[in-house]
């Protein structure tokens, strides 16, 4: 389903990957309540050439596809460096699915069914108006900076890739030089809700951000402080 697009429009733009068609069209009805522009694709082939067209801000994924997984669309699309805000659509809620839905690089998951007033506020963490103009331009610590209005990241002055929870949870960190965070702060501040039971989402995220920031033999900035949480301090 394509959108029919103003170019005038001020709208935001999201994508709705999912081969049940009852299911499209109940989340598109809720995203134009919602003040979104949603247009969908059927398949991942499919929304791999709608991203491409439209560059949507937002993309939910349906995890489960015809012939084919939500979560390999994931991948797929973080393999290709697309950086849009990824949330899942999952039938069901576990400890593994979870981490499943965090390593394919989707940012965060919804149940299915679902409710409208989550959808849309959980639509509403990832499209914040507040990402600009209300913030400084550069946030610094060591030889990192982040650069707030192209929401990009620089080590040494190379840039680095990050999803947009990978950057709000390095700028939260940035924010609190030489604090130790716990757990619950983290989640609260990051995600804005309660992720639920023993889900492992800080650490999985923690060693996203690792990986990425100490590629080349970057030294270790966050760092783990036992018993209570993370913290951002030279090693």
């Amino acid at each position: 389903m394509d959108p029919q697009v103003d170019p005038n429009a001020t709208l935001h733009r999201v994508l709705v990957v999912a081969a049940d068609g009852d299911l499209v069209k109940s989340i598109c009805k809720d995203l134009k309540q919602g003040g979104c522009l949603p247009f969908s694709a059927a398949s991942g082939v499919e929304a791999l050439q709608q991203v491409g067209r439209y560059e949507p801000e937002l993309i939910l994924v349906d995890a489960k596809l015809t012939g084919e997984s939500g979560l390999r669309l994931c991948e797929q699309l973080r393999s290709m460096k697309v950086t849009t805000p990824l949330l899942l659509l999952m039938a069901q809620d576990n400890v593994e699915d979870r981490v499943a839905c965090l390593e394919s690089g989707a940012d965060d998951y919804l149940l299915k069914p679902y409710r409208s007033d989550e959808l849309l506020q959980r639509m509403k963490l990832f499209l914040k108006s507040d990402r600009d103009g209300s913030q400084q331009d550069q946030v610094r610590f060591d030889d990192l900076s982040l650069d707030m209005a192209g929401r990009r990241v620089f080590r040494d002055g190379e840039a680095i890739e990050l999803t947009v929870k990978e950057f709000e949870l390095l700028k939260y960190l940035m924010d609190h030089p030489g604090e130790a965070l716990s757990r619950e702060q983290i989640l609260e501040n990051v995600w804005g809700y309660d992720f639920m039971g023993e889900s492992n989402v800080i650490e999985v995220y923690i060693r996203y951000l690792r990986l990425k920031l100490e590629e080349g033999g970057g030294r270790r900035l966050i760092q783990t402080v036992r018993g209570v949480g993370y913290v951002l301090r030279e090693s």
